[in-house]
């Protein structure tokens, strides 16, 4: 009988100890989960507030200048819309971050992907070590990349670039006008990274030799990056965080209106 009380005593023990187990490991997966969920919220903050002061440098330019950056330009050197410069983030690099020396001097990769230019979680761990990472990019073109209706300006392509620039008074509500954000591009189905523009449409730039819509996992990372969600600033200055859902797949007016200046949807301009 003792025996038998015994076993019965060591079975009640194993079990007990097992159940604490189980507990432990519950609690300890919550807690890395929560512990996660903290550190990306506050990278996705962090990115917010680079995105603040790139919306800073481009109210900046804007007022200074009375239009906004044009997304390229390839004539700078010649003279051609002197107050821009080659790339719509040199512009805002040179003129109203404080970037000191000679812009013409001082290479693309030795500042970009650092300082308010690196998203702190944009950490591709596939992307080729020889390519610079493109973390934010600009509502150049809108909804139509032919018929450009973004801030970039106002042709697609051409020897001046995207030449005319967009003027202030051509964006009818500023408070509702995407400016700058997480360098996201895509439709409904696949979302791509690594942009110097944000784009409801596949990116017109090819970045990389072989680069392809869905380029080395970039929807998953995309989506990865901030919980599904981008952070974007307005030409207001205000910045919101709205999932990649709003952006990309919605066809509401409310969705398609805050990509184009004269806040209209343009459902019509959606790429098929």
């Amino acid at each position: 009988m003792t025996r038998e009380r015994s076993n019965q005593n060591s079975a009640f023990t194993l079990v007990e100890l097992l159940t604490v187990i189980a507990i432990i490991g519950i609690l300890a997966a919550l807690l890395l989960a929560a512990i996660a969920q903290a550190k990306g919220k506050a990278l996705r903050i962090q990115c917010a507030n680079n995105v603040r002061e790139l919306g800073i440098g481009l109210q900046a330019f804007e007022s200074d200048s009375s239009v906004y950056p044009l997304r390229t330009n390839p004539n700078y050197s010649k003279g051609s819309y002197p107050e821009h410069m080659k790339l719509w983030v040199t512009t805002l690099q040179f003129t109203e971050l404080s970037m000191p020396g000679n812009p013409n001097r001082n290479s693309f990769s030795n500042w970009f992907g650092q300082g308010v230019w690196k998203c702190p979680a944009a950490k591709p761990s596939n992307w080729p070590t020889n390519r610079l990472f493109i973390s934010y990019g600009y509502n150049a073109f809108g909804v139509s990349l032919s018929e450009p209706l973004g801030l970039g300006g106002h042709v697609s392509g051409g020897p001046d670039g995207m030449a005319p620039p967009v003027s202030e008074t051509e964006v009818v509500n500023p408070s509702e006008m995407i400016a700058i954000g997480d360098g996201f591009w895509g439709n409904d189905n696949l979302i791509g990274d690594n942009s110097l523009n944000l784009t409801r449409f596949k990116d017109p730039t090819n970045y990389i030799s072989g680069y392809t819509f869905d380029a080395q996992n970039s929807t998953k990372r995309s989506y990865a990056r901030h919980q599904g969600k981008a952070n974007v600033v307005f030409c207001d200055g205000h910045v919101e965080s709205p999932t990649l859902k709003f952006l990309f797949a919605d066809t509401s007016d409310e969705a398609l209106s805050r990509w184009n200046r004269d806040h209209l949807p343009h459902r019509e301009k959606l790429a098929p």
